[in-house]
């Protein structure tokens, strides 16, 4: 399932894949298949995204 919400807060923080997966010290790839709903992420990941884009782990993978 695609993480459209992980999308619209990269984006409202106007920051490319690029960007955010330097702050979380993965690759562009990573983020990418996060996005796409390829890749389940580690919790230790999802934390980094979400100190990174100031939202929840509820805003942006929990149902």
């Amino acid at each position: 399932m695609k993480n459209l919400r992980l999308k619209s807060a990269r984006a409202a923080k106007d920051l490319s894949q690029q960007e955010l997966a330097d702050i979380c010290g993965v690759s562009r790839q990573t983020i990418n298949a996060i996005e796409k709903g390829d890749y389940n992420p580690t919790i230790k990941l999802c934390i980094a995204i979400c100190h990174a884009l100031d939202k929840t782990l509820d805003d942006l993978f929990w149902e």
